[in-house]
C-alpha cells in the first residue's frame, strides 16, 4: 500500500520502481510510453527500476528500460550499479545487457552447432536406397524372387521380429528383425491386399564367381511387406520365437542400430500407403508404383496425374523439437505430458505449419505451450520418427521471458531445470528429481549435447 502523505510524482515514481520490481512488463511499458522522466527516478537507498530488474531477474524490463535510454552508470548509495547487482545475484544475461545492450549476445549461450559425430537412433542408413530402380518393374520382380533376398514383414503396421539368444535383461530386451527369403513370403506377395515396399539394397555387394547378369548382379535387395490380416499362415520357415511387435513405443527402441534405421524407413512409407489408399485429389483408387514410393490415381483424367502434384508420394510430416536455455545459461526449459511415464520431463515440441520456418515455429510452439517467448534458434540435428512419419527437426534456442503459463491442452507441466538436475537425470542418480526420455530420443540427445556430455550416456 502506497504512504498517503507522497506527492503525486513520489507516489508515481514509488509505483514504478514497485512495478519494476515484481517485472511487470506491461506496466512499466504503459508508464515510460506517459512519461520517459521516470527512467532514471531512485527510491531508497538510491535505487532505479533498473536496479529493482537486475535484483530480481526481470530481463524483459532492463531491456525496455536501456532501450528507452535509462543511466546505466548510476550508482545506489552502497556504491552499485545495475551491472553489479545483476552480476551479484547470478543474473548473467541481465549482466550482458549492460555490456552488449541487445539480444546479440544471446547467441553466445547457444552450443557449437551439431553434435559431431554423435548418431541418432533411427538415423542410420544401413542400405542404398536406389532410387534410380524403383521405376525398374522387371528388376524389382528378378530381386523378389532372388534366394538373397531380405524380407520384413509388419502386420497392421506391427512389425514381425524375434527374441535372439543373446543375453536378454528386463530394461533392454533381446530384439531383432525376422528377415524372411523369398520362399518364406511367397504366399504373402501374391495376396493382392499385400503392399510392397522396395527399400534399398545391402551397401556392401556380394561377389560372384562369374559375371553377373540382371538377375545376378551381387546385390542384396530388401523389401518391406504389410497386411491388415495375420500372414502368420501364410508365411514359411518362420522363427518359433517370433512375434508381432504391438507398441511401437518403446518396443522398436530395443533393435540395433543398423535395424531400427530399416525399420524407420519401412514403417513410415507402410504407415501412408494405409492412410492414402485413395486419390487425395479426387477420391479415386489408387494403385502402388515405384517400388512402393508412389500411388497413382487410377482414374485417367485425374488433376494429380498432370504436372507435379506431392499428393502421390509418401509424406514426411516436420516436427520442431527444442531445448529452450534460460537466458542466464544455467538452465533449461522442459515440460511433460499426461501420457509421459511419471517424473519424465522432455523438450517441447510441435508441428511445422504451412508457410511456416523452422525458426519460427520453434518460437511459435514454446509460446502456445508454456507462455515463454524464445528469441535465437539454432538447428542441432534430427531423426526420423516412424510413429508414424515425423521428421524431429532438434534445435536449441535462447528464451527472452522466463514466466511459466502451460496451455493445458498441450502440457500438463513445464518447468526451469539447472544444469546440475539435469546432470543428475542424465546419470540416473539418486537424487535425480526428474527422468530423462530414453537415449534413443532426439530430446536425450538435445539435453545431453546442451550438457557436452560423453555420448556413451
Amino acid at each position: 500500500m502506497f504512504n498517503a502523505h507522497l506527492s503525486a510524482k513520489d507516489e508515481m515514481v514509488e509505483k514504478f520502481l514497485d512495478y519494476a520490481a515484481k517485472g511487470d512488463l506491461e506496466k512499466i511499458s504503459a508508464m515510460i510510453s506517459h512519461s520517459t522522466t521516470l527512467i532514471n527516478e531512485r527510491g531508497e537507498q538510491g535505487w532505479t527500476a533498473l536496479m529493482f530488474a537486475a535484483r530480481n531477474g526481470h530481463y524483459e524490463v532492463a531491456k525496455i528500460l536501456i532501450s528507452n535510454g535509462c543511466d546505466k552508470s548510476l550508482v545506489n548509495k552502497s556504491g552499485q550499479t545495475a551491472y553489479d547487482i545483476a552480476k551479484f545475484w547470478g543474473y548473467k544475461h541481465i549482466a550482458k545487457l549492460f555490456i552488449n545492450g541487445g539480444d546479440s549476445n544471446l547467441h553466445n549461450l547457444l552450443p557449437c552447432t551439431g553434435v559431431g559425430d554423435q548418431e541418432i537412433y533411427f538415423n542410420r542408413e544401413f542400405l542404398n536406397r536406389m532410387s534410380e530402380k524403383r521405376t525398374n518393374s522387371e528388376w524389382l520382380a528378378a530381386k523378389q524372387s532372388s534366394p538373397e533376398t531380405v524380407f520384413i514383414v509388419f502386420y497392421n503396421l506391427n512389425l514381425l521380429v524375434t527374441s535372439g539368444p543373446d543375453k536378454e535383461t528386463a530394461s533392454q530386451p533381446n530384439v531383432k528383425l525376422c528377415k524372411l527369403n523369398a520362399s518364406s513370403v511367397e504366399a504373402l506377395l501374391k495376396k493382392i491386399d499385400t503392399t510392397v515396399v522396395f527399400l534399398g539394397v545391402e551397401k556392401e555387394v556380394k561377389k560372384s564367381s562369374s559375371s553377373p547378369t540382371a538377375d545376378e548382379d551381387g546385390l542384396v535387395a530388401w523389401f518391406a511387406l504389410n497386411t491388415d490380416e495375420d500372414p502368420t499362415e501364410c508365411l514359411k520357415s518362420i522363427d518359433a520365437n517370433s512375434f508381432y511387435i504391438k507398441r511401437p513405443m518403446p518396443d522398436l527402441l530395443f533393435l540395433n542400430e543398423d535395424e531400427a534405421g530399416v525399420t524407420a524407413h519401412a514403417r513410415s512409407v507402410l504407415a501412408w500407403h494405409s492412410r492414402y489408399k485413395f486419390c487425395p485429389t479426387c477420391g479415386s483408387e489408387t494403385r502402388v508404383d515405384e517400388g512402393g514410393h508412389k500411388r497413382t490415381c487410377l482414374r485417367e483424367d485425374c488433376k494429380s496425374l498432370k504436372g507435379v502434384h506431392n499428393t502421390c508420394y509418401p509424406r514426411v510430416d516436420p516436427v520442431v523439437i527444442m531445448l529452450v536455455l534460460h537466458p542466464d545459461g544455467n538452465q533449461c526449459l522442459l515440460g511433460r505430458k499426461k501420457i509421459f511415464p511419471p517424473g519424465m520431463f522432455s523438450c517441447l515440441a510441435g508441428f511445422i505449419e504451412p508457410g511456416e520456418t523452422i525458426e519460427e515455429a520453434v518460437r511459435r510452439e514454446v509460446l502456445e505451450e508454456s507462455g515463454v517467448r524464445v528469441g535465437p534458434v539454432q538447428y542441432v540435428s534430427c531423426q526420423p520418427w516412424p510413429m508414424p512419419s515425423s521428421l524431429m527437426i532438434g534445435c536449441h534456442s535462447v528464451a527472452l521471458s522466463t514466466d511459466i503459463k502451460v496451455d493445458e491442452n498441450e502440457i500438463e507441466e513445464a518447468r526451469w531445470f539447472t544444469r546440475q538436475q539435469v546432470v543428475d537425470a542424465l546419470l540416473k542418480a539418486k537424487q535425480a528429481v526428474f527422468t530423462m526420455p530414453p537415449r534413443q530420443a532426439v530430446a536425450h540427445n538435445l539435453v545431453k549435447h546442451w550438457i557436452g556430455m560423453n555420448a556413451n550416456l
